[in-house]
């Protein structure tokens, strides 16, 4: 089993890019909780060049509720990860982290039904772009 699903959406600036993938998380009731910009990270840490690559944190308030209500340790998988990355020639790739593939190491038939609500919701996300 795959642990991420993904999609590449051709050549568009990186930043807009970031901004429609926001969007379209917003559009499925997530919230992006962090921002991170490993390029920037990687350049200021390790004084190292990376391509453009920002890691989302993304959030659906009342799925991660029910979440927490079925096993009170989940928030350590939490939020769900998006990662939007250049690849070489410029092209963009959009991936989201697969709820069920996560959860499996955790025995909770509740927080299954969860995530297989939230997989969808991501993978709508990204078919959607």
């Amino acid at each position: 089993m795959s642990y991420y699903f993904s999609k590449t959406i051709g050549n568009a600036p990186f930043e807009e890019a970031v901004i429609k993938v926001t969007e379209a998380l917003k559009d499925e009731g997530f919230g992006v909780l962090t921002e991170i910009d490993i390029k920037a990270t990687l350049k200021e840490k390790l004084d190292v060049d990376f391509r453009n690559y920002k890691i989302l944190g993304a959030c659906n308030p009342p799925f991660a509720y029910k979440a927490l209500q079925a096993e009170e340790h989940i928030g350590l998988m939490l939020p769900c990860n998006v990662v939007v990355q250049e690849k070489e020639g410029g092209e963009i790739e959009v991936s989201a982290v697969d709820p069920m593939a996560s959860m499996q190491a955790v025995k909770n038939e509740e927080l299954g039904e969860v995530a297989g609500m939230v997989k969808l919701k991501l993978q709508n996300v990204i078919s959607g772009l």
